[in-house]
Formats: C-alpha cells, sequence, structure tokens
C-alpha cells in the first residue's frame, strides 16, 4: 500500500490539538501530554477564504472522525497514520504491516526497505541436496537428508518447498547446521545413528528451539558418547561450530550467490546509487532486495568462517 501527500493534507500534532479548544484527545497518552507521541493524524488544510463548501464539509468530516475515532461519526475512509521518522510533503509513506523483510514486502506490497533490519535469506534445501551430491554422491545426499528428516528435523515450508534461513546478521538456522553435521558423521557412526533414529524420535513435534536443542542432544548421545553438557544453545552452537560445517556453509553462500549471475556486490550497490526509485521504480526495489541478500550472505561467510579459523588457532 502507498499513501502520497496531496497538497490539501497537513500534520495536525499533539501541540496543535492542545490549542484547538475544540478537539479532544484520542487518547490517555494525548492528554498526559506524553512527549514521546509519534501519532500524527492527516486533516485537511483551513482555508476559509478559498475552500469551496465541499471542502469544509471534508475537514469536518476529518476533525470530527479523529477527535473521536472509534465512536459515533467515524468514517471508515479516514486515516490515522503512525510514523517512525521524519517525512515531508510530497514523500511517499509506506506502511509496512510489522517486521517484515523486503522480500515480503516486495512480493506483498510492491516495495521494499534499505537496510531493513527483517531482511533474511532463503536457502532452499534442493540447493544443499545438490551441493552434498557434487562432494559426496546423490544416493549418499539423498541418505542423510531422510535421516535428518527422520529424526524429527524440518526447515521452514512454503508451497511444495523446504528451505533454510539465514537471519540479518549471517546465522544460519538450527536445523540447517544441524543436516550438516550429520552430512559430515563416518560411516560408522552414521549406521548407528539409522539403528536407533526412531527411538530417538519423541511423540511431540518440534514446535520451538528448546526441542530442537533436546532432540540434538540425544543424537549427540549417539554419535559422540563422551561429549556431555549439550543442553543449552550455546553448547549446542559450540558443538557444530567445526571447520568442516563452516567450510560447507561458505561454499553454500557462494552457491546461493551464483544465482543472482556474473555481476558482484559492488556492481549492484553502485546500480542501486544511481537508479531512480520513481523512473525505475521495479529495478530499484529489485536491487534493494538484492543488495541486502548479498550482503547478508556475505555475514553467513564471514560466521562460518571464524569457526575453522579459531579451530586452527586451536592446533597451534
Amino acid at each position: 500500500m502507498v499513501l502520497e501527500w496531496f497538497p490539501w493534507l497537513t500534520y495536525a500534532s499533539d501541540s496543535d490539538e492542545e490549542e484547538d479548544g475544540d478537539n479532544q484527545s484520542n487518547t490517555d497518552s494525548d492528554e498526559e501530554g506524553d512527549d514521546d507521541q509519534n501519532n500524527v493524524e492527516l486533516v485537511e488544510e483551513e482555508d476559509g477564504d478559498d475552500q469551496s463548501n465541499a471542502s469544509a464539509d471534508e475537514q469536518s468530516t476529518v476533525e470530527n472522525s479523529t477527535a473521536n475515532p472509534s465512536g459515533e461519526g467515524y468514517n471508515d475512509e479516514d486515516l490515522e497514520m503512525i510514523i517512525v521518522r521524519e517525512a515531508n510533503p510530497g514523500d511517499e509513506v509506506y506502511n509496512t504491516y510489522g517486521t517484515m523483510g523486503n522480500a515480503a514486502l516486495l512480493h506483498r506490497y510492491g516495495f521494499t526497505e534499505l537496510d531493513n533490519p527483517y531482511d533474511i535469506v532463503n536457502i532452499d534445501l534442493t540447493l544443499v541436496t545438490k551441493w552434498c551430491s557434487s562432494k559426496y554422491s546423490h544416493r549418499y545426499a539423498k541418505a542423510r537428508v531422510s535421516l535428518w528428516h527422520k529424526l524429527g528435523y524440518s526447515g521452514c515450508t512454503s508451497e511444495d518447498a523446504e528451505y533454510f534461513e539465514i537471519s540479518y546478521d549471517g546465522e544460519p538456522q538450527l536445523e540447517f547446521v544441524i543436516l550438516l553435521y550429520i552430512i559430515f558423521l563416518e560411516p560408522e557412526v552414521y549406521d548407528k545413528l539409522v539403528c536407533i533414529a526412531e527411538d530417538l524420535v519423541g511423540d511431540d513435534d518440534q514446535d520451538d528451539e528448546q526441542d530442537t536443542i533436546d532432540s540434538f542432544a540425544k543424537v549427540v548421545k549417539v554419535t559422540r558418547p563422551a561429549k556431555n553438557g549439550v543442553e543449552k544453545l550455546p553448547d549446542v552452537k559450540k558443538l557444530l561450530q567445526s571447520e568442516s560445517i563452516g567450510s560447507a556453509l561458505a561454499s553454500i553462500a557462494d552457491t546461493r550467490e551464483s544465482l543472482y549471475g556474473s555481476s558482484t556486490l559492488k556492481d549492484d550497490e553502485e546500480k542501486l546509487r544511481t537508479c531512480s526509485p520513481v523512473g525505475e521504480r521495479n529495478l530499484y526495489h529489485s536491487l534493494v532486495l538484492r543488495v541486502s541478500e548479498r550482503k547478508i550472505l556475505g555475514r553467513l561467510r564471514k560466521h562460518a568462517s571464524s569457526w575453522f579459523k579459531t579451530k586452527k588457532r586451536k592446533h597451534i
């Protein structure tokens, strides 16, 4: 949804309301004179000399509805906005409807936000399977993914696709890293885990992070019997931070980024800098999304590379 400022619209701030004895505050915080109130209402600019009777009627409707938006006389077409940053007349104002990343914003509403902290990158399970097949074999990859599923793990799902999320700061989804752990198990350990996999799966689904951690703790008791104290997330992450898994994450990040073609992140940033958000709207928002995703993949590589660098320092 895109909202545009029109010449006959202006702000009515808290101070304006206080000066107008006829207007009443909407909320308790307005009545208390809350300095942090960011609620901005759009009302018609008053100009009694130049406006027609129709305009005066519109102004009256807006003033009545904003004075008592939930009460009698409320018009569904009236608009109340909460802004989180300064906006000037002529600017486009976007309603983001919550904490959405740019991929969701672009898909649902047709716009993006620079440096959106809710951005993520999706990595399809099929891409991970192809990477594993290239390193080992298709049969090997299929068997390891099958065991991972058998143990009760899964990625995010959308329609018929299964994928993993990489957070804005480059943190890979826990289930993703557990899959890589299973992929790198030695054959004898893998066979042992296959034999008792059904016994390790509880009756309940893994609904939250703690369920995943508890489940993985059972796996570790089989794969690394001498390892104790894997009951909390930091312990699990420390165990999973191996050189092989870190190298795999970096390689998969490269494969994922190759989907953008031969251009580099620097190329895309330069295109974005010179692109017009008005005249080249589609290209602009596509570049915003792509630049953000490529930066996240860069953070994933940096995040993963620190794992095997740490291991090498320990061996020195």
